[in-house]
């Protein structure tokens, strides 16, 4: 049960800073972008969090407070510094399973934990990384690839935390830490439906694509390619031809019952499954709860003259009254952006105008009054990062015209909650001209009903999902995509390297070596990414030699002593150490080193791993991908049980041979084997072949026969 603010510090022997739950990450996160995460997360240990007086496993905890205004509660996220070389498990399974068994392995793993809401005010326990009841669990490695490890909100059993909330932290969290590629299995279901296989109908992307997750790799050999394909025919799938392939199916008239209540509430706008997914999706997210009253009006235009005094006026506080007077007349956005002031160019502003009128457009059309300030952020960073950019522009969009569209906003007297509303105008110049008698007028707001048929939300989306995605009669190609789709569980997210800080020199330097390819197992088939190295613009060839060194010393276990000898990119007259960098290297490039020290005894190289084992499965995967694999006890290659026919249910069989060494067992036996005799009269009479040299007694195909040498029988015959 988590305590008030004030009495969860009062618990502390120190009085501790405390970071709002929103915002940390921007106003309250002022770390340099331009350096790597291993310097930036010491930064943010330093800074923005306080040691606690307890280890786990060895390895220090710190912890960060964050209150949760709305809620009157303090957070804690933990953050833990695991050393890898002293960790009972150094190697990292999501690395392999994502398809990163070629990264070296790194000298320390960073753990961000919030714990379940029991346990805000307990110490960590040992067991901390292995569980997956955890509000929220992220490792970043010191080279700043990491994973998203679980995500639990209200559906996982948090009574104060939605799922959105802990993503965004999290994001903002990698963002200004300067992670380079998160990724996360995407498991996440909203009651018995997975959203990965929904979203990606409906959206084009899974659920965690919203903060830009793509995919990365699927399980049983999937790839891009299959999982694209896979999401264009089920999304295009006519509405017609569904009703018409489910004619003669027992849940036909319930569907066709679904399909037209949603088509009377869009006025025909849905042609396509993905249509109707993505509108029933967005009427669930904003229908009305129950027992509750329903959400103010939203603000429109009215040229008349101002109306008299109505009961279902539309209320603001004083601020909002002040505001509104404040913006007397309707203005372009270009003309609001170039007064600003802002630190971002006026282009930037209005791009960033433009992506957020294109998300309330797309509400326009699905018919919903208006966004709620949140979601109109949440769609538009699935096209901008930058989160302090879109509060920013949004602070500014109030009685202003972007385009052809005019964008408003209104508190609602209920929730207080700001919403924004928009409307396409003819001619926005003319309207302009004559905003002076032009005022705002609350009208009622179109309630959904869910008590006609078709109206429950959620069963409807299951009964579409169970019957269309799932058990689409007479057609496997729809079902096998849908299966497609839920194979894809691994998705990542990339920083941008480079920025526009002209005040230092970054490069990625990616070591090649000869004697690094004899360290290559199975699962290998490349060399490691590069590594971020910044510099001065002072900086001369030793100093850039040096930063390589020190950034490989401190980041990997096998580099320990890495000593460079040469940079390919420098040219052999450039190679002095006493020369300056500027001019002779272009910055934001990728160089290649050379040099010696690597440790090759080290038994920490790879986060594959030290063990030389192979994947060679008959869907086409050829590494690890997490899912249930055999092994076969002939050639000790690894499979899937699913492609092998083993169910999930099923417990393993204590001797297993693949397909392939019994098709070579039997191709041997049938050499062996094969017939020794020859009918000269059919059914009567066999003449002895000479091919072997002995024919084994009761031998399949020897009829019986005693071992004798074949040399001394060629062509005797034996009568039947």
């Amino acid at each position: 049960m988590p305590l008030p603010i004030m009495d969860t510090c009062r618990k502390r022997k120190r009085k501790p800073s405390v970071y709002s739950l929103q915002r940390l990450g921007e106003e309250e996160f002022p770390i340099s972008r331009s350096g790597s995460f291993r310097d930036n997360v010491r930064v943010f240990l330093r800074d923005f969090a306080e040691v606690e007086e307890y280890n786990v496993r060895g390895s220090p905890v710190w912890c960060t407070l964050l209150s949760h205004e709305a809620k009157n509660t303090v957070i804690p996220l933990y953050t833990i510094e695991e050393d890898v070389v002293r960790s009972s498990e150094p190697y990292c399974d999501h690395c392999r399973c994502t398809g990163w068994s070629n990264h070296f392995v790194s000298k320390r793993k960073y753990h961000f934990i919030i714990p379940v809401d029991a346990e805000w005010d307990l110490p960590l326990e040992d067991d901390v990384f292995d569980l997956q009841t955890h509000l929220l669990h992220g490792l970043i490695h010191t080279n700043g690839f990491g994973h998203l490890i679980c995500v639990n909100g209200l559906e996982g059993g948090s009574r104060y935390l939605c799922g959105r909330e802990m993503v965004d932290l999290w994001d903002r969290i990698c963002t200004n830490l300067g992670a380079r590629m998160i990724t996360v299995e995407d498991l996440s279901k909203k009651r018995s439906l997975d959203l990965r296989l929904l979203y990606g109908v409906a959206y084009g992307h899974s659920w965690f694509g919203r903060w830009g997750y793509k995919f990365c790799r699927g399980s049983y050999g999937v790839t891009k390619n299959d999982y694209e394909n896979a999401i264009e025919l089920l999304g295009s799938l006519e509405l017609d031809q569904i009703e018409f392939d489910f004619g003669e199916h027992r849940q036909c008239k319930r569907i066709k019952q679904v399909f037209r209540h949603y088509r009377e509430m869009s006025e025909g706008h849905l042609k396509t499954f993905k249509d109707l997914l993505r509108f029933i999706l967005i009427i669930k997210s904003h229908a009305p709860k129950k027992n509750k009253l329903h959400s103010a009006p939203p603000p429109t235009l009215s040229t008349d003259s101002p109306p008299k005094k109505r009961s279902n006026r539309l209320f603001m506080k004083k601020s909002d009254a002040v505001e509104s007077e404040k913006s007397q007349g309707y203005r372009s956005y270009s003309t609001v952006a170039a007064n600003l002031g802002s630190r971002w160019p006026v282009r930037r502003l209005e791009y960033a105008a433009e992506v957020i009128v294109e998300a309330l457009k797309e509400m326009k059309v699905l018919k919903q009054s208006g966004m709620t300030r949140q979601d109109v952020r949440d769609s538009a960073r699935l096209h901008i990062g930058d989160t302090g950019l879109l509060d920013y522009v949004l602070k500014s969009m109030n009685n202003v015209i972007v385009g052809n569209a005019l964008v408003q906003r209104y508190v609602d007297p209920l929730t207080r909650i700001l919403h924004y509303t928009i409307q396409e105008l003819d001619d926005a110049t003319k309207l302009v001209e004559q905003k002076k008698d032009a005022v705002i007028e609350a009208v009622p707001l179109r309630v959904v009903s869910e008590s006609k048929a078709g109206g429950h939300v959620h069963g409807d989306l299951l009964l579409l999902y169970t019957n269309v995605l799932v058990n689409y009669p007479k057609s496997e190609s729809v079902r096998s995509a849908a299966q497609v789709v839920l194979d894809s569980k691994h998705f990542v997210k990339e920083w941008p390297l480079w920025d526009n800080d002209d005040k230092i020199f970054r490069f990625v330097c990616r070591i090649n070596n000869p004697s690094l390819i004899d360290l290559r197992t199975e699962q290998v088939t490349e060399l490691p990414p590069g590594e971020l190295v910044t510099v001065s613009l002072q900086a001369t060839v030793f100093d850039l030699k040096q930063a390589i060194e020190e950034t490989f010393r401190d980041t990997y276990c096998i580099l320990t002593n890495f000593e460079v000898n040469e940079i390919d990119e420098l040219k052999e007259d450039d190679d002095d150490d006493s020369n300056l960098l500027f001019g002779k290297l272009e910055p934001c490039s990728a160089l290649t080193v050379r040099g010696d020290g690597i440790d090759l005894e080290s038994t920490l190289k790879f986060q594959g791993g030290s063990d030389t084992w192979m994947v060679k499965c008959v869907c086409r995967a050829r590494d690890d991908d997490g899912e249930r694999m055999i092994s076969c006890d002939v050639c000790e290659v690894w499979q899937h049980t699913r492609c092998c026919g083993i169910d999930d249910s099923d417990t393993l069989p204590p001797l297993y041979v693949c397909s392939s060494c019994c098709d070579e067992f039997a191709e041997q036996q049938k050499r062996v084997l094969q017939p020794k005799y020859e009918f000269q009269n059919p059914g009567q009479m066999l003449m002895l072949g000479a091919a072997d040299d002995y024919f084994a007694e009761e031998d399949e195909g020897c009829l019986g026969m005693m071992m004798f040498p074949s040399e001394s029988f060629v062509s005797e015959q034996f009568i039947l």
